[in-house]
C-alpha cells in the first residue's frame, strides 16, 4: 500500500464512520482541530478518568492475559505495548508494524493466552483489488514467531467510503476458536465495481459476513464459494453488514454490534448463531432495501430514509437496479436484540415517515437509533459489578452527540456510555434490552475493556489530529 492516509480516506474506518465525526473532524481541520471534550458521568457513583494520550489511528485496546500488560493497535497496521497503564508513568512501546506482519490496514487484534492475533486487509492488483489476512505472534519465545492463519483470494475493493474490511476478532470463552466479522464491500449490496476493474462486483461471500476458525489454523487460503466455506465450517453466520465490535456475554452468547448504512435503517446489535442470516442487504434493522425492488426511483423528497446529505444518495448509489439479487429460497433472516428504551430507541417511522422516539410509541427498536455506530461492546463476564449491573452489558456510541441547529432526533444524542440491561425472551427466542445512558460528552470512542469494574476506553485519532486517548471509567461494585 503506497499511502495510507489516501487510502484511510476511502476504506475502513473511514467507511464505518463517513456520516459522523471523522468525516466532521476532518472538514474543521483544515482550519483546527476541535477541543478535546471531557466525558461526564450522569451518576454520582461514576467516576470518569483520563489514562493518558496515545498516538493517532488507534483502532484496539488490548490486555494480555499472560503478562497483564495492555496494548493498542492503529488502523495503519502499528502494535503497541503499554508499560506502567493507568499510571503516570505509562509509555507506549512500538512491537510491530505493517511492514512486519504485512496487514497495510489492520483492523482486528486479539489475545489468546500470550499469542497475539491480528487481522485485516492487504492491497492487490495496484490497490484495485484486496486480499483478507490474519496472522498470530507467539509471544512467549524470546523473538516472537509469526504463523500465517489465512490469506484470501484477490476480490475487488472501490473507489468508495463503504469498504469494511476483516475487522473485529474475539476468542471463544474456551480458547478453542477464533471468530472474526469481515464487513459488507458495499452500502446496500449495490454494485462496486473499483471503476469497471471487478465488473458488476456486489458482496461476495468473503463480506457481510461473520466467520469461526480452530484456533490453531494456519497456512489457509479462502476463496469466494460460499458452499465451501459453510462446508469446511469457516462461515459462521451470514448477512451481516459490518459487525465492527463482537464479544460474548458470561453465558456463552456471542453478541455483535452493527452499523447500518446510508438509508435511515437503526443500528443493529445481533445475537449471532452459528447458521444464521441476520438480512444484508435485503433488509437492516428489519426494514427492507428498497434498492432491490425494481422500479425504483430514489427521491429524497418523496422517501423520509433519504437524506439529501446522505454519500450514498449524493454519489447514486441508491438506484433502480434491476439485477439486484433475490433472497435466496428458504431463508429466514434473524432479528436484532430489541430495545426497550429509554434511550437510544429513536427511529423513522415507515408509514408516516417521521423521527419518533419508541418510550412514546411503545414499540422496540432493532436495536439503536440510525447513524449511531455502537462499538466497544463488553460484558460484565466476572459479575464483579454491583446487583444494578451484574453481568450486564455496555456499548459506545461514536456517532451523534451534536448540539448543532436543526440537527434530528437520530443524530442528536451519542458519544456515550450506553447500560444494557439485558434478558432474554423465550417466545421470540431473542434478547431484549433496557438502554440507559450513564456517561456523555465522549469525542470518539472505538473500543473498550471491562477489567473488573472498571472500563477502559479508547478514543480513535484521527491521521490530522494530535492523537487519541484512553479513559477509565469506574462502575460501583
Amino acid at each position: 500500500m503506497r499511502n495510507i492516509r489516501c487510502t484511510l480516506k476511502k476504506t475502513g474506518l473511514f467507511a464505518l464512520f463517513f456520516s459522523y465525526s471523522l468525516f466532521v473532524n476532518a472538514q474543521q481541520s483544515r482550519t483546527q482541530n476541535p477541543p478535546v471534550k471531557t466525558p461526564v458521568p450522569l451518576r454520582p457513583d461514576i467516576k470518569v478518568e483520563k489514562v493518558m494520550d496515545i498516538g493517532k489511528l488507534g483502532v484496539r485496546l488490548l490486555k494480555n492475559p499472560k503478562t497483564g500488560e495492555f496494548w493498542y493497535s492503529t488502523f495503519d497496521g502499528n502494535v503497541f505495548r503499554i508499560s506502567d497503564f493507568d499510571t503516570p508513568g505509562a509509555a507506549e512501546h512500538l512491537m510491530f508494524s505493517a511492514e512486519d506482519h504485512g496487514i497495510t490496514r489492520l483492523q482486528g487484534a486479539a489475545f489468546l493466552n500470550n499469542t497475539l492475533y491480528l487481522c485485516g486487509n492487504i492491497s492487490a492488483n495496484d490497490g484495485k483489488g484486496t486480499k483478507g489476512r490474519m496472522i498470530k505472534y507467539d509471544l512467549s519465545k524470546s523473538k516472537p514467531v509469526l504463523t500465517e492463519v489465512f490469506n484470501t483470494v484477490e476480490y475487488g475493493t472501490n473507489a468508495t467510503t463503504f469498504d469494511h474490511g476483516w475487522n473485529a476478532l474475539v476468542v471463544s470463552p474456551d480458547k478453542q476458536y477464533i471468530y472474526v466479522n469481515s464487513g459488507a464491500r458495499t452500502d446496500h449490496g449495490e454494485v462496486q465495481d473499483n471503476n469497471g476493474a471487478y465488473p458488476n462486483a456486489r458482496d461476495n461471500a468473503l463480506t457481510a459476513n461473520v466467520f469461526r476458525f480452530p484456533a490453531n489454523t494456519k497456512d489457509l487460503l479462502l476463496t469466494t464459494d460460499g458452499a465451501k466455506l459453510k462446508a469446511d465450517g469457516y462461515l459462521y453466520a451470514e448477512g451481516i453488514r459490518n459487525a465492527y465490535d463482537m464479544t460474548f456475554d458470561g453465558k456463552g452468547n456471542l453478541f455483535g454490534v452493527v452499523n447500518s448504512g446510508d438509508y435511515d435503517q437503526s443500528e443493529g446489535m445481533f445475537w449471532i448463531r452459528q447458521g444464521h442470516h441476520y438480512g444484508f442487504p435485503w433488509q437492516m434493522a428489519e426494514i427492507e432495501n428498497p434498492q432491490q425492488f425494481s422500479p425504483w426511483t430514489p427521491d429524497h423528497t418523496k422517501d423520509a430514509f433519504i437524506s439529501p446529505g446522505a454519500h450514498a444518495y449524493v454519489v447514486k448509489y441508491f438506484r433502480n437496479d434491476p439485477d439486484f439479487p433475490k433472497i435466496p429460497k428458504g431463508v429466514k433472516f434473524s432479528p436484532g436484540v430489541q430495545n426497550l428504551g429509554p434511550d437510544a430507541n429513536e427511529y423513522r417511522d415507515i408509514a408516516s415517515g417521521k423521527i419518533v422516539d419508541g418510550d412514546i410509541t411503545g414499540k422496540t427498536v432493532s436495536t439503536f437509533n440510525a447513524h449511531s455506530v455502537p462499538l466497544g461492546l463488553v460484558f460484565d463476564t466476572k459479575n464483579a459489578l454491583s446487583n444494578e449491573f451484574k453481568g450486564d452489558g455496555f456499548v459506545f456510541r461514536y456517532g451523534g452527540g451534536s448540539d448543532r441547529p436543526g440537527t434530528n432526533l437520530l443524530r442528536k444524542s451519542g458519544k456515550d456510555l450506553l447500560h444494557l440491561d439485558m434478558s432474554y425472551n423465550a417466545a421470540a427466542d431473542n434478547f431484549y434490552v433496557k438502554t440507559t445512558t450513564i456517561v456523555n460528552n465522549f469525542n470518539a470512542p472505538v473500543d473498550a475493556l471491562l477489567i473488573e469494574n472498571k472500563i477502559y476506553v479508547l478514543e480513535h485519532g484521527t491521521a490530522n489530529s494530535d492523537g487519541g486517548r484512553i479513559w477509565k471509567i469506574t462502575i460501583p461494585r
